[in-house]
């Protein structure tokens, strides 16, 4: 069995993006009417994180929009796969990131 072998049933494929654009909207919501909490906390502008949960809101639209077709379509399909691939990259770079300036202290104590 190869990865073109394995398929998701439409039935499945819309409850998948249906969940997507539940959990999409509950994050687009919180970052919406908590960008000034979320900045403080996170140390980010409160502009980068109303623009994240402006950005997530047009996702929740698309994967919605998908979720209701009944074929969904394959080019919106692809815009949300690229759209998590991308994404998850990001979240692996500032994941990096992260790391090294968790490293930093450690290496300032040690030197």
């Amino acid at each position: 069995m190869t990865l073109a072998d394995l398929h998701l049933p439409t039935p499945w494929l819309r409850r998948v993006l249906a969940l997507d654009a539940a959990s999409g909207a509950a994050l687009a919501l919180l970052h919406l009417l908590l960008a000034g909490s979320l900045a403080g906390w996170f140390g980010l502008s409160e502009g980068l994180v109303s623009a994240a949960g402006w950005a997530l809101l047009a996702y929740v639209l698309l994967a919605g929009l998908l979720a209701r077709q009944a074929q969904p379509s394959r080019g919106g399909l692809m815009l949300l796969i690229v759209g998590n691939l991308l994404w998850g990259l990001a979240c692996l770079a500032l994941a990096d990131l992260e790391f090294l300036g968790w490293r930093a202290p450690a290496l300032r104590l040690a030197a």
